[in-house]
């Protein structure tokens, strides 16, 4: 079977597994933080500002920004989906180089610069500070099951998110594509139709997913 059906097949279970476990949604904020940060980050390298982030509790966000140029606006808005995906990758390189713990500090890390810097709305604030809390404290646990578990079901989730998101995003796109997100902007700042950058997001991230599993796969080095 190719690769890529593999990829998809896999995602498709994680998707339905990742649903079932207790809690679950509360982790699906991740990603939608993940993805907001790329939206912040790249505003940042274009030498535009970050006026604030907010997360909602059906797990969409959304970043408010400014810059001086129309063009800026262009990496801005490509930046989510892509920053997801490598996200998940980076977390997936992490546990196939049994560095679980490293990985738990980058999230809690993460989660703790955007609280202090970007996040601003009642419920991105409370679930900042819940992830932290909860992240930190699995991080420092003497469970070394616990610290895994608890670190795949967020990759896992990451994983599974930043490729569904942009497949909702091509729905979207061909039944509403005036609000079609990320997509939708770009449509708006190049011309070009949203669904092509839906599709592209789409690839984008499935290239990464697949990336993603192979890591999953390789043998890990045993660490004391």
């Amino acid at each position: 079977m190719n690769r890529w059906w593999k990829t998809i097949l896999f995602i498709i279970g994680a998707a339905v597994l990742t649903r079932f476990i207790p809690f679950s949604s509360f982790f699906r904020s991740v990603d939608t933080l993940i993805h907001e940060f790329g939206h912040a980050l790249m505003t940042l390298l274009v030498s535009g500002k970050v006026w604030y982030i907010h997360l909602f509790a059906d797990h969409s966000g959304v970043t408010y920004s400014s810059a001086t140029h129309a063009w800026q606006f262009i990496p801005i808005a490509l930046a989510g989906y892509l920053t997801s995906a490598l996200f998940a990758m980076l977390l997936f390189f992490l546990y196939s180089r049994s560095r679980t713990q490293a990985g738990l500090i980058v999230l809690t890390a993460l989660a703790a610069l955007c609280l202090i810097f970007f996040l601003r709305n009642s419920f991105g604030v409370t679930w900042g500070i819940g992830f932290i809390l909860l992240s930190g404290a699995v991080c420092f646990a003497p469970w070394r099951w616990l610290q895994e578990f608890y670190y795949l079901l967020v990759a896992f989730i990451c994983l599974v998110e930043s490729v569904l998101s942009p497949l909702i995003l091509v729905m979207l796109s061909i039944q509403s594509p005036a609000q079609a997100g990320d997509a939708a902007n770009l449509a708006r700042m190049t011309a070009v139709p949203a669904l092509f950058w839906s599709l592209l997001f789409v690839l984008a991230t499935v290239a990464c997913a697949r990336v993603s599993m192979s890591l999953f796969f390789k043998p890990r080095p045993v660490r004391e």
